[in-house]
């Protein structure tokens, strides 16, 4: 069982902003040999507005060491993404030879108002291609806020579990669950978690993927 220590305590999308980061590893990786989980998303996964060491991968990384699985945790954010900017880039991921990658996209898409069908596509593209390469797949979805229409927001929330049960992978449907309105957990913006919302938003992932993990 993996554990969550205090870090269950902690109590939360992506604003189009670019930033110069790709694969980068947290701060308290450990040896290379281990098995790789790749994080791959857009502002939520490379932790904007926060210090290095303070993303919801380096938390996850925290949490499997805490509980012995031997595993490197490779943050692979990247602010400002796209599903298709994630696409374009998903074979530098590949190259990594993750066992597991936890894919977090649709935000910016949303946030833009681009078309839902090819966001869904999009998404789909990069689990078929990540499964095709061998690696497994867990899938963490966003929200939108709720000027952007209840048609346009019910389409783009129900893509997630579409996607999870066409690719056959497990879903957190909100990766803000238990951050989102709490108080310290959430950044000015209203959009991006904080140190501390960063906690419990890998809390929420290791419990999605615990499932797929082996000591």
């Amino acid at each position: 069982m993996l554990d969550f220590g205090c870090k269950a305590d902690a109590g939360k999308q992506d604003n189009g902003m670019s930033a110069q980061v790709s694969v980068q590893q947290p701060a308290s990786t450990p040896q290379a040999w281990r098995p790789v989980i790749v994080c791959f998303g857009d502002s939520l996964t490379a932790g904007f507005g926060t210090e290095a060491g303070q993303t919801y991968p380096d938390e996850l990384q925290h949490i499997l060491d805490d509980s012995s699985y031997p595993y490197r945790v490779i943050n692979a954010g990247v602010s400002g993404n796209t599903t298709k900017d994630g696409l374009d880039r998903i074979a530098r991921v590949i190259g990594e030879h993750p066992q597991l990658v936890v894919v977090e996209f649709g935000g910016n898409d949303g946030l833009r108002g681009l078309p839902i069908e090819q966001t869904k596509q999009n998404l789909g593209s990069i689990i078929y291609k990540l499964q095709g390469a061998g690696a497994k797949v867990a899938l963490a979805g966003i929200t939108l806020p709720p000027d952007y229409g209840p048609d346009y927001v019910a389409s783009f929330n129900a893509m997630y579990p579409a996607l999870a049960r066409q690719y056959h992978v497990p879903l957190l449907p909100f990766l803000l669950q238990g951050v989102y309105g709490v108080p310290g957990d959430m950044q000015d913006d209203g959009i991006h978690a904080t140190a501390q919302g960063n906690r419990q938003v890998a809390v929420n992932v290791a419990r999605l993927i615990e499932p797929m993990l082996k000591h």
